[in-house]
């Protein structure tokens, strides 16, 4: 199956033309080709066979398109039908068809080949399956549906370059140590365990961040309070094995008050959504929503039992760290990578649920609650982008322009009624009607408005790991609904509660729980 079995790593400033001779050729040499069908798992051996014969680590790009049927290890079947999606038997197509992958994927990490999936879907391609080689070895995925060079070629360049330039360490083993009382009892990520301390990772980049659970087990001293050590061996870019250690140091306390001022809600939020996604695999969506639910309360309850002054019952007490807990938690229970549902395709599901999976905490922050940000007004602002506002259609004015990103998604949503000389300096139009909502691009004009616009998008897509893609969206248009399902304080389209309606609920549970 490979042609070359002694390996086929080469230097690139030596075979430079060469390697560009062959990207030139292939077209050619398959311009007569009848096969449509593709194959994957064979092309991923290649590329482990390939880093093992020639004794390293490294990483695999596979540019992949649609679902491997051909007679080759690791064909798949079609089994998709978005109808399961948000019923008891979701998690049958969230979850691999069969261990071919998986298998591989445990493969690559024996020999520290990280794999990255570009892909370009027109239909279904199984990303439950085939991403098992990419959580398993550290790796990302990347997924542009219905792949069109002049709308989506940017994001992909971008995303390329990006991860090309990123900085990987590979062949990572990463270990938890704590002191007396306390120690590691769950870990949260993209990665390998063969057993239950040492998290193993092919290559680990800034995109991939794990989360490590904590358990307090024994008697703890606040004079002496509590440590904890995460030590990763790995191998660097140059090829030397290197250590990194980072210590943490924490204050222990006895009274429970102390306990909940120091919470770090985001932190929370974003275990809690990590362990939602695992528990989702294995039951059904009502017990991840409910499981969610109920912790929030409890929470709550435990705060007002113990800590907070007697007030009349009909009053929601809440600790001032954890004033957001029910407007986060309701964003994760109404998330597209939990939310039960057919508007959007198992594929994207699987998709977000992998990437969820190794998100850290100030990307899980923005992709629950996305940044909403006026645009109408930039140059009362300066070189700032203006302060975000509440997510919510309320918040809208029709002669306004808001820009709205989630780290993955990022949106100009424009009023009918906005001003027609802000139209004409942005898009060379007369009116909003007349605006081509079909480019992505925003022209390159020379004033004040254009420019600052288009940095202020430039800037907020340079925070994030992935070239967000500009979708344009008129009020009123037919791409409003799918706009307005990111603003999270509303009732989602799919009847997912409200932030008002959610707390109105978390409040009932905190009152039956202390009564």
């Amino acid at each position: 199956f490979v042609p070359l079995l002694d390996g086929f790593l080469v230097k690139l400033s030596e075979s430079e033309a060469v390697i560009d001779s062959l990207l030139s050729q292939i077209p050619e040499m398959f311009a007569e080709s009848r096969e449509t069908e593709t194959v994957l798992g064979p092309v991923i051996q290649a590329g482990l066979d390939a880093l093992k014969s020639a004794d390293r680590s490294g990483k695999l790009y596979i540019f992949h398109t649609s679902l491997p049927i051909a007679e080759a290890p690791g064909k798949l079947k079609n089994r998709d039908d978005r109808k399961l999606l948000g019923t008891e038997k979701e998690k049958t197509i969230l979850t691999p068809q069969n261990n071919f992958y998986t298998k591989l994927g445990q493969d690559c990490v024996g020999v520290g080949c990280s794999v990255d999936l570009f892909l370009f879907p027109n239909a279904y391609v199984d990303v439950a399956t085939i991403s098992e080689v990419c959580r398993l070895t550290g790796g990302n995925l990347y997924k542009y549906s219905y792949f069109q060079a002049d709308l989506d070629g940017e994001r992909f360049l971008e995303d390329l370059k990006y991860n090309v330039m990123n900085q990987s360490a590979f062949d990572a083993i990463l270990r938890v140590r704590a002191s007396t009382g306390i120690r590691a009892v769950d870990f949260l990520g993209n990665f390998y365990m063969s057993n239950t301390t040492d998290v193993e990772m092919a290559a680990v980049d800034r995109e991939q961040s794990m989360n490590v659970e904590i358990k307090h087990d024994d008697k703890l001293n606040e004079a002496d309070g509590a440590f904890i050590q995460v030590a990763v061996l790995y191998t660097s870019v140059g090829g030397q094995r290197r250590l990194r250690i980072h210590n943490l140091a924490l204050n222990c306390c006895t009274q429970m008050a102390d306990l909940f001022r120091n919470t770090e809600l985001d932190t929370l939020i974003n275990y809690m959504a990590k362990h939602a996604v695992r528990t989702s695999l294995n039951s059904n969506p009502k017990q991840v929503r409910e499981g969610i639910m109920s912790q929030v309360a409890q929470i709550l309850a435990c705060y007002r039992k113990n800590c907070s002054t007697p007030a009349p019952m009909g009053q929601l007490i809440l600790p001032e760290s954890m004033k957001l807990l029910p407007l986060y938690s309701n964003c994760v229970v109404k998330s597209d990578a939990l939310q039960g549902g057919s508007e959007i395709s198992t594929d994207d599901r699987s998709f977000l649920m992998l990437k969820l999976n190794s998100m850290d905490v100030s990307s899980t922050q923005v992709f629950f609650y996305p940044r909403l940000i006026p645009m109408h007004d930039l140059e009362s602002h300066g070189d700032r982008i203006p302060a975000a506002i509440r997510c919510s259609v309320e918040r809208l004015r029709d002669n306004g322009v808001y820009l709205l990103e989630n780290g993955l998604s990022m949106f100009l949503w424009i009023g009918h009624n906005v001003e027609p000389q802000w139209v004409q300096k942005v898009f060379s139009v007369q009116s909003a009607a007349q605006i081509d909502i079909d480019k992505c691009k925003l022209n390159d004009l020379d004033n004040p408005v254009s420019q600052k616009l288009r940095d202020a998008i430039n800037s907020i897509r340079g925070e994030r790991c992935r070239y967000m893609k500009l979708t344009i969206v008129r009020q009123r248009d037919k791409l409003e609904p799918w706009f307005n399902h990111f603003l999270v304080e509303d009732k989602g389209n799919n009847g997912s509660a409200s932030y008002v309606d959610f707390l109105r609920h978390i409040y009932g549970e905190i009152r039956n729980l202390l009564s």
